[in-house]
């Protein structure tokens, strides 16, 4: 049978399922390794985003917000992430509350050493593809993968199942 419903983008919904489906077969296992540390790809991105909030300045929740996870996974992960002795965690400055996470050079160095392999093991021939579309039409690409996700029933009904 023919999915009809799919129209012309059943190649690229096949290409986005396959991509999704193989990388969360392999999301949270801690089978990377650096220096005698164990991590997984969950624990990887949490550290990409608190490296990249070092001139953002978002709150926790913002950053897990973004990362598509809930606040309590981010909250595992970071707690995962120091006890390997890749993050340090404080008060933020002039709250009570507000916990501050800083990447600590142990942490950078194992990011480094990871985006140096992962573009050129799996990102380079992915953006070399994507350099042959013009880049207005990346930003439509982009657009419609979150325009999925923003506001979308089906998405809140799990983030709030995994709550």
């Amino acid at each position: 049978m023919k999915l009809k419903w799919m129209g012309d983008n059943r190649e690229l919904v096949e290409a986005l399922i396959k991509y999704c489906n193989i990388y969360a077969g392999v999301y949270k296992l801690e089978k990377l390794e650096f220096e005698d540390v164990q991590y997984s790809y969950a624990q990887i991105q949490v550290l990409e985003y608190l490296l990249e909030n070092e001139e953002l300045h978002d709150n926790m929740s913002t950053i897990a917000s973004r990362l598509g996870i809930t606040k309590s996974n981010f909250t595992k992960i970071v707690n995962r992430l120091e006890a390997k002795g890749l993050v340090t965690k404080s008060l933020r400055p002039g709250s009570k509350k507000e916990i501050q996470i800083e990447v600590n050079d142990k942490g950078k160095k194992l990011y480094m050493a990871y985006s140096e392999q992962i573009l050129r093991c799996h990102f380079s021939p992915m953006f070399e593809a994507l350099n042959r579309i013009p880049a207005d039409y990346r930003a439509h690409l982009a657009e419609a993968l979150k325009s999925s996700l923003s506001d979308n029933v089906y998405v809140k009904s799990i983030n709030r199942s995994t709550t």
